[in-house]
């Protein structure tokens, strides 16, 4: 499975702190049309930590269904609890995911064994494809290049990585140690050109959300060897890139989409709205792009 392209983390829209069906099949609709490659449901983008098993389950199911094969879903099923993570995966796997994507477990910060360990227990336990996911700003913890490699080598439907710690040189690292065949995705707007140019082969993107085609063709100019067109439109998106992470993903993403008119701005605590400064600043860039 080549997971090459872009890929939308997508938000899970709520309104009075009910997901919101309706809205979230717009959202995929649009993306589809805007080029996607995938689709993740309940990753971080997708609240995954204040979602309840059930509907983190039904948030899976909705995009599944939605999606109908005409893109992939990759299903955010990581957990800091392994047992969890195993479960969650193979309930994504029976309902008709094409992949699994799976965070590093994050606030109990097993070490590089333990991390092996843990990926180990999911990988054995289902057959569709996993996507690694190390983003140490949030869990702490980083997975590490050789833990990667250890893994790529030993199970087969361990495939690929977000990598979201920041740094194209760990790229590098990724892309010398493991075999071709292995994926790299970045995990980061502003870095995803920086990251194709030394070996990643696409995004998973929260811009995509609200950009979808813009962000499909960017990686598409990439891939096809069109670099001045790809480097044209990085250039073109980068302070809409930095700008909706000035609080906490996925709060800024959602007040575009609510300024949009496709669905509430509503997140759940412990993340609440933007500050006024920060309103004005992002209103200022969607402003800027016609957004």
């Amino acid at each position: 499975m080549t997971f090459a392209g872009a890929h939308t983390a997508l938000v899970t829209p709520f309104r009075n702190d009910q997901f919101d069906t309706h809205a979230f099949r717009q959202l995929i609709e649009e993306q589809i049309a805007g080029g996607i490659s995938g689709i993740i449901p309940v990753g971080t983008t997708g609240e995954s930590p204040t979602l309840d098993h059930e509907e983190h389950l039904e948030v899976i199911r909705v995009a599944i269904e939605t999606a109908n094969k005409r893109c992939l879903v990759i299903a955010g099923t990581g957990s800091n609890s392994t047992a969890e993570a195993i479960s969650l995966t193979q309930a994504a796997e029976k309902a008709g995911a094409d992949a699994a994507l799976l965070v590093a477990p994050y606030y109990n910060k097993p070490s590089q064994e333990g991390l092996y360990r843990h990926f180990k227990a999911i990988a054995t336990a289902v057959k569709i494809p996993l996507v690694l996911y190390s983003i140490p700003g949030r869990c702490g913890i980083e997975i590490g290049v050789e833990t990667t490699a250890r893994l790529a080598k030993e199970f087969q439907n361990i495939v690929a990585i977000k990598e979201a710690g920041g740094s194209v040189e760990r790229v590098n690292q990724l892309r010398q140690a493991l075999p071709a065949s292995f994926q790299i995705l970045s995990g980061d707007d502003s870095l995803t050109l920086p990251f194709l140019s030394v070996g990643a082969v696409g995004v998973i993107s929260v811009a995509a959300n609200i950009i979808p085609a813009e962000v499909s063709r960017m990686v598409r100019h990439h891939l096809d060897g069109e670099s001045a067109k790809a480097l044209e439109i990085h250039q073109h998106y980068y302070s809409l890139f930095k700008d909706l992470f000035i609080e906490p993903n996925p709060v800024p993403v959602k007040f575009a989409l609510a300024r949009l008119g496709k669905m509430s701005s509503e997140v759940r605590l412990p993340l609440c709205e933007m500050t006024p400064a920060s309103v004005q600043r992002l209103s200022e860039t969607l402003d800027s792009f016609g957004l």
